[in-house]
């Protein structure tokens, strides 16, 4: 039997996104790869975003993939997952700077520090799904809508 390399991948929001699932795909290129991927319990719906990135990976043809809902710290969720006989590496996901309070507290190189393993980065973009709302309702006052800020004012 080959060996097989064991990855962490830590994500939140962008846990789905094509980013990560194509750095994914490239690792596991390389070389056999097994994938647990650590969500932490940010806001609600980590496990809803966890079983959908689990199911896409498999769907991409990663077959040794698992997954699990951390602690909302995501040093914390990693360093309950971590077990350095298991794991080689680390692979971390995270939205632009600018949008990732996990890049303004140096994510990435505070997990390589603290694993002395090498910490990859992802920089995505979640999928937004366009939301549907109707239309704001005017108000019209016909040939007095020039008056209706004075009308209005009482």
């Amino acid at each position: 039997m080959a060996w097989e390399f064991s990855v962490l991948v830590v994500a939140n929001v962008t846990a789905g996104s094509d980013e990560l699932l194509h750095a994914l795909r490239e690792r596991a290129e390389q070389s056999s790869c097994h994938f647990t991927l650590v969500v932490p319990a940010i806001g609600e719906g980590a496990r809803e975003r966890l079983d959908s990135a689990l199911e896409r990976m498999r769907g991409a043809g990663l077959e040794h993939v698992s997954g699990a809902v951390g602690d909302p710290d995501p040093v914390v969720a990693v360093m309950e997952a971590w077990d350095p006989m298991k794991f080689d590496e680390i692979l971390v996901s995270t939205l632009p700077t600018g949008s990732s309070r996990w890049l303004e507290a140096n994510l990435p190189r505070r997990l390589e520090k603290l694993t002395s393993v090498p910490v990859r980065h992802v920089i995505s973009t979640p999928k937004v799904e366009p939301q549907t709302s109707p239309a704001p309702k005017h108000e019209t006052h016909g040939v007095l809508s020039p008056l209706a800020a004075a009308l209005t004012r009482r």
